[in-house]
């Protein structure tokens, strides 16, 4: 009668053995849309030099509307610096090893090497546009005008504060770039006032706007003791604005500026691969950047209890 009872069912732990997992490539929580990058012109450098010839002093180039019997005419001339500031690109690398007992025997379905080289060019790309914004050299902030920083009005950033930045850099802005928190901050501010921002749809994401221009998101412009930044820029060589600078050309290019070269396998059967990104940033006229300083973003339990 023993052999007749039923038999215990096949386990679940069991079963998986047999059957086949998908799986997803390497997931990478740092990665960012990345949009100032996205938004930027970018200009191709001879030699790895930018240099930024401005006119010297021109407010003394004279001209005069003359009557019909003037005969005398001023006379003038455009000047230049003479010491223009020089850009040189700026390299973000690393060196990517893999072993070959690594790519040999685990590439399917995914290509250990393809995929290494997938994440260390995101985390490349993220560290560009960090610098982009705060080298301290080039980048955004290290170089906006002293006439071109404001603080708020009030603290949190309003449609006012907006609005001066917009007049800082009146002449064809394009965009506002700052950190996610602060856009909250902003929109928290416009519900208050009963003037909520618009939308607009970029890339396929939607943005919110203020007179018209995007507010554009990056976790990479700094949060310090719940403070932080709004820059408006003004982009583009024919405008005078803010542009990218690259090299074009690279041994191993994979994209503008990228290059990915083979450094060889060595004694211990590691195989090694150069990855390489050269860029820098460039404000042509003053007037084409301006920030908001000591923006206060806030703290979920600061918020009024409307918004809880």
């Amino acid at each position: 009668m023993a052999d007749l009872l039923p038999q215990a069912a096949l386990s679940d732990s069991a079963a998986r053995q047999l059957a086949n997992a998908t799986k997803t490539a390497p997931i990478l929580p740092t990665i960012s849309p990345r949009w100032l990058v996205h938004l930027l012109q970018w200009l191709p450098v001879e030699a790895g030099i930018y240099r930024l010839n401005r006119v010297k002093n021109p407010e003394d180039v004279l001209v005069a509307c003359t009557e019909r019997d003037e005969a005398e005419l001023p006379q003038t001339f455009v000047n230049y610096d003479e010491t223009p500031r020089e850009y040189f690109l700026n390299g973000v690398s690393t060196v990517l090893d893999v072993h070959t007992r690594v790519s040999d025997l685990y590439s399917s379905p995914f290509d250990q090497v393809k995929e290494q080289l997938r994440l260390a060019i995101e985390t490349i790309k993220e560290t560009q546009e960090s610098q982009l914004i705060n080298n301290p050299d080039y980048g955004l902030l290290a170089n906006v005008a002293k006439g071109q920083v404001l603080f708020p009005l009030t603290g949190a950033p309003t449609p006012d504060d907006l609005d001066l930045l917009i007049a800082k850099v009146w002449k064809e802005p394009a965009f506002f770039l700052t950190h996610p928190d602060a856009i909250a901050a902003f929109g928290r501010e416009c519900t208050r006032r009963g003037v909520p921002p618009a939308t607009v749809s970029l890339f396929g994401a939607q943005f919110l706007t203020w007179r018209g221009l995007p507010i554009i998101p990056s976790d990479k412009v700094p949060v310090v003791d719940g403070r932080t930044k709004i820059l408006l820029l003004r982009v583009g060589d024919k405008r005078q604005g803010v542009v990218g600078l690259y090299q074009p050309g690279l041994a191993g290019e994979q994209s503008p500026g990228l290059s990915v070269r083979f450094m060889g396998i060595n004694r211990s059967a590691i195989a090694s691969y150069l990855i390489s990104l050269y860029c820098s940033l460039v404000v042509q006229s003053p007037d084409a950047l301006a920030v908001l300083e000591d923006v206060e973003i806030g703290k979920f339990h600061d918020y009024p209890d409307s918004y809880k």
